[in-house]
């Protein structure tokens, strides 16, 4: 006879994985919300606003996408060696 799987007593949603989240969602808000920087001033280095705050999203998503890789990861590893604890 089969025996039935092991229920996780983990919770799914975690303060790490809602930090997670948010690095993921951040950079889609603020390229959506399109009226908070559909302007020409302030420019930089003579590029308009609208322009050089794409651009630096671009930097900051990518920062962003990193850090919740990096948090993915450690959240995966404290998971398998908390169940690696509880099989001993």
């Amino acid at each position: 006879m089969s025996q039935a799987p092991e229920v996780s007593r983990e919770p799914v949603v975690t303060p790490m994985r809602v930090a997670i989240g948010f690095c993921l969602v951040a950079p889609f808000v603020a390229m959506l919300w399109v009226g908070s920087y559909a302007r020409t001033d302030p420019s930089l280095g003579g590029i308009p606003f609208f322009y050089w705050y794409q651009m630096a999203w671009v930097a900051i998503s990518t920062a962003l996408t990193m850090t919740a890789y990096k948090l993915w990861q450690r959240d995966q590893r404290g998971r398998a060696a908390r169940k690696g604890g509880e099989q001993r």
